[in-house]
């Protein structure tokens, strides 16, 4: 039987504030924490925040690169997949998890809440957009709490990996 990660995907800008780089390092490990693994643009900013909070707390991490280069990943990607598409790959970040947490972020975040509600993922926004159908939050762990709530059935029971 084939194991399968069950990824969250969280999102903002690469280029993000203190306070913004400590609230995604703090939902990368609240998600690896219940069990997540975690799925980021791989990037630096609000990615790099969340996949180290992650990785930190013994989580697992990707990062869906928009360049060709595996070098541009975070230092806390595990799992890096260079895909050459650009800001498509925004497509991808956000198929691959079950749900997407927003911290901050500019117009590609919003490209990628806008692409996760067409394919009806839930979406909790952290101080990012407010778009109908997105939960609002007011800090990680009510994130993150909001979040796997919306997951619902695909909360693992104490396994990184679906049965």
């Amino acid at each position: 039987m084939v194991e399968t990660a069950r990824f969250i995907s969280v999102i903002g800008a690469g280029m993000a504030s203190d306070e913004q780089l400590e609230q995604a390092r703090q939902v990368g490990m609240l998600l690896a924490q219940a069990g997540f693994a975690v799925v980021t643009g791989g990037l630096g900013g609000v990615m790099a925040a969340a996949c180290q909070g992650a990785a930190e707390a013994g989580g697992l991490t990707m990062g869906i690169l928009p360049g060709s280069s595996r070098r541009e990943a975070n230092p806390w990607c595990q799992v890096v997949l260079p895909t050459g598409l650009g800001q498509a790959r925004n497509v991808l970040v956000v198929q691959t998890g079950l749900g997407v947490i927003a911290v901050g972020g500019g117009p590609g975040t919003l490209s990628e809440i806008g692409h996760a509600l067409k394919i009806e993922r839930p979406v909790v926004s952290l101080g990012s957009w407010e778009v109908a159908g997105a939960g609002q939050a007011k800090n990680p762990q009510q994130a993150v709490d909001m979040l796997l709530e919306r997951v619902g059935d695909w909360q693992p029971n104490g396994s990184l990996f679906a049965d």
